[in-house]
């Protein structure tokens, strides 16, 4: 692949979006500009209303901007594809299948040319990919929320996407749930290198994931209020970042920007 595209694997253009309500006409983003490289991190954060999950539905094709483009792997966004694969805060699990039959049914959508046997190993090696093997024949009434989630991972990585879109994926979690999974996400963007993009309300998941953290103004007409670059290490562990200045710094950084809008909001 040539420079040029590495440089700019997903696109938005002057993205605006507008919705009809009962009240008229909602602005909800304005004039949305952003490159994302291949193999990027990127999260969205800001206050409720400011569009985060909006600009993740128009990248997962879910949505069709009012005015702007959208690009990925340069071909314009127009719909849902296979290479755009999203995990929900809710795991979407059918309760009624394993966790491998919740797996193998995105696996028969992208793949299904291939092999019974083919599927199976494709299906097997995303659950190995989150550490659920153990757990293929149990249904989601029988597993823990964190696994559920897992599940809902593994299934968006089994379509083998060259973007993952994560929506607040760990926001219904406990504390100490939601830090192992975020620790088992970096391990597995490695393992995947694809292209990440996460909305969230939490600073530190920001910081601890984010190549860019890209922090958005107050809705209605929400926009990009600044990016900031996350030049920290890779592999990170978290507990060593608890004292490391740079990372306190930047994440100084988004707090600030975070109370900022929301004084402005309460003027």
């Amino acid at each position: 692949m040539e420079k040029h595209q590495q440089e700019r694997y997903v696109q938005l253009e002057n993205v605006n979006m507008s919705f009809v309500t009962k009240k008229g006409i909602f602005n909800a983003l304005n004039n949305i500009s952003l490159d994302i490289k291949e193999g990027e991190f990127i999260s969205i954060i800001g206050h409720s209303g400011c569009g985060k999950s909006t600009v993740l539905n128009l990248i997962a094709g879910l949505l069709e901007p009012t005015s702007g483009h959208l690009f990925c792997a340069g071909r314009e966004i127009h719909r849902p594809g296979p290479e755009r694969a999203v995990v929900f805060q809710n795991h979407s699990l059918l309760p009624w299948l394993t966790c491998f039959e919740n797996v193998h049914l995105a696996v028969e959508r992208v793949f299904g040319s291939e092999t019974k046997v083919q599927q199976d190993l494709r299906t097997e090696a995303a659950l190995e990919l989150v550490g659920l093997t153990h757990a293929m024949d149990k249904r989601p009434n029988e597993i823990s929320g964190g696994m559920k989630q897992r599940v809902g991972i593994a299934r968006a990585l089994a379509m083998e996407p060259k973007v993952l879109l994560l929506d607040e994926p760990f926001g219904a979690l406990d504390a100490l749930t939601r830090a192992t999974l975020q620790d088992e996400l970096m391990k597995i963007m490695v393992q995947s290198g694809c292209t990440a993009v996460m909305v969230t309300h939490d600073v530190d998941e920001a910081v601890l994931l984010s190549d860019r953290i890209v922090m958005m103004t107050n809705g209605p007409s929400a926009e990009i209020g600044e990016i900031l670059d996350v030049n920290l290490a890779k592999p990170r562990n978290r507990l060593e970042l608890a004292e490391d200045h740079d990372y306190n710094h930047l994440r100084s950084e988004v707090l600030r920007f975070l109370y900022e809008r929301h004084a402005k909001k309460a003027a």
